[in-house]
């Protein structure tokens, strides 16, 4: 680890990443593990490193973001970070939820995703995403076709999408673990892609006013089910995204504010309340408000959604 309290090494990495990062041509990275600092060791300023180890993505944030803006490419290149604290809001362009497991559970895997975003939201950091299929594998866990596929149907409505080939990557399904996968993968990124117009609207609120493009509901919705729903989320105002988070399921018990909501892939308009939706692979969950404008329903509208013919046949 650079000790980034002594001055000197803290020029020397910055310029390890101007010279062999930002000089070679990249246009972003993952600023990762740079904000680990262990809580035994002796640094450079003398302070304690078990006060200063909370402190210290912050100081490595700034690492990052001095080396891109002294080298003229501010608002060029982007990083992401997965850990901070106060201050890093100000640097890090966007966060990443960390080494999630290759699995459904509720504690480490696919769900946890989701109110670790709205968390992260709630924090002031409003650009915040995953590794499609989680990262963690040991012992007996390893990514499935299913969970590669239903991670990467949630990440398609998020600000970034983005897949990772995980710890262990020959116990993981990738992208092209098969041509199902393969198929859902073009169609997911021909979704996000189509997204682009809205999130660029929702990124520049997020610039001006703080506002997370990843919202809660009880944001804009007055109601108790609300501000103690975690696995749902509101991407920019008018998309509300339920993910499939449970191995086997093609159904999902959506809540749903009270509002005119259009189911994205039927286009079948519901009311608010709980209601179960048929979710197969490739059909996530996602509604758009009735009252949205134009353009956002011409986006939705147009959104394609593969069917299981689409990509078993």
């Amino acid at each position: 680890m650079v000790d980034l309290t002594n001055p000197d090494a803290y020029e020397w990495i910055k310029g390890v990443i101007k010279e062999h990062m930002i000089g070679f041509g990249l246009a972003g990275w993952m600023a990762d593990f740079g904000e680990y600092l262990p809580t035994d060791c002796v640094l450079y300023s003398g302070e304690d490193p078990f006060v200063v180890h909370n402190t210290w993505p912050a100081l490595w944030a700034k690492c990052n973001r001095e080396a891109i803006r002294e080298t003229g490419n501010e608002g060029k290149i982007m990083f992401f970070t997965r850990a901070g604290y106060t201050g890093t809001g100000r640097y890090s362009t966007m966060m990443w939820n960390g080494d999630n497991h290759v699995d459904f559970s509720v504690d480490l895997g696919l769900p946890s995703v989701i109110p670790a975003m709205l968390s992260l939201t709630c924090c002031g950091f409003g650009l915040s995403h995953s590794d499609i299929g989680g990262y963690t594998t040991f012992y007996n866990l390893k990514r499935s076709e299913e969970l590669f596929m239903r991670w990467c149907e949630m990440n398609a409505f998020s600000p970034l999408l983005r897949g990772h080939e995980g710890l262990n990557p020959d116990l993981n399904a990738q992208f092209d673990a098969s041509e199902p996968v393969l198929r859902h993968g073009k169609y997911m990124s021909q979704i996000h892609k189509q997204l682009k117009p809205y999130l660029v609207v929702a990124d520049r609120k997020n610039s001006e006013t703080g506002v997370g493009i990843v919202r809660p509901l009880f944001f804009y919705y007055d109601e108790a089910r609300a501000y103690k729903e975690m696995h749902e989320y509101l991407l920019g105002r008018d998309i509300l995204v339920a993910p499939v988070i449970e191995q086997g399921a093609t159904t999902r018990d959506v809540y749903l504010p009270e509002d005119g909501w259009i189911h994205a892939p039927t286009g079948k308009q519901y009311r608010g309340g709980i209601h179960t939706v048929e979710a197969p692979i490739g059909s996530i969950p996602v509604f758009y408000r009735k009252d949205a404008d134009e353009t956002v329903k011409a986006i939705m509208e147009n959104l394609v959604f593969p069917t299981t013919e689409d990509l078993y046949a």
